[in-house]
């Protein structure tokens, strides 16, 4: 089993700038991909990131490529999305999540209870 916790939701203006942390315990990560998502009111839950433990090889959204970085440090365990020049767009809860292998996806295995990302305009 692997727990996931996320933090560091919140409200912030247009343009401005919010880090999440995902923090994992009960398995060693070195074989695990960990991704970040995320899912809008009335939308289905989307790709925004994902990093792969052993390697750190990323991968981004095309509407967050640019404006995002999603990193780990290995002796925290936790996984972080810097966001960067936050739009309305945005706004949604945010998850972490983590599944055995290269890739991490909607069906991943592992998920966190949510960190509400909010943009006003």
């Amino acid at each position: 089993q692997v727990q996931l916790v996320e933090s560091g939701g919140g409200l912030v203006q247009t343009g401005g700038s919010l880090r999440l942390s995902c923090a994992a315990s009960g398995r060693t990560l070195s074989n695990y991909a960990m991704g970040w998502f995320r899912q809008a009111p009335g939308k289905e839950r989307e790709f925004v990131a994902a990093i792969r433990w052993s390697g750190g090889i990323t991968l981004y959204a095309a509407d967050v490529k640019g404006r995002f970085t999603i990193s780990r440090d290995n002796g925290k365990n936790t996984v972080y999305l810097q966001m960067n020049s936050l739009k309305p767009e945005d706004t949604a809860v945010y998850y972490c999540a983590a599944d055995w292998g290269v890739v991490v996806s909607t069906a991943a295995r592992y998920w966190g209870q949510g960190t509400q990302v909010t943009v006003s305009s």
